[in-house]
């Protein structure tokens, strides 16, 4: 548990703000947020199969885009955003 000490010039609400953000590196609320209910293993799953999905979609498209543009620079051809669709 974060503690802060208060000194004696220091105001209550600099040291609650303090307090305040060594919970938030300690990631203490959002502990709290995650264990507040049981969360079955299969919805463990589902969700971390979900971040994971998430994580991966943002780097295909930019790979997607950049090798449309390559080609549309090669052909002379501005790239058209129905084809980057389709690589997804």
């Amino acid at each position: 548990m974060p503690e802060v000490i208060i000194h004696d010039d220091e105001s209550f609400e600099r040291a609650l703000k303090r307090f305040k953000k060594k919970c938030e590196k300690a990631g203490i609320l959002a502990d709290l947020r995650k264990h507040r209910h049981y969360e079955k293993p299969s919805e463990r799953k589902k969700r971390k199969m979900n971040a994971a999905r998430r994580k991966n979609r943002r780097p295909r498209y930019a790979q997607a885009l950049q090798k449309e543009m390559r080609k549309s620079r090669n052909s002379g051809r501005p790239a058209q955003a129905s084809s980057l669709r389709k690589a997804e």
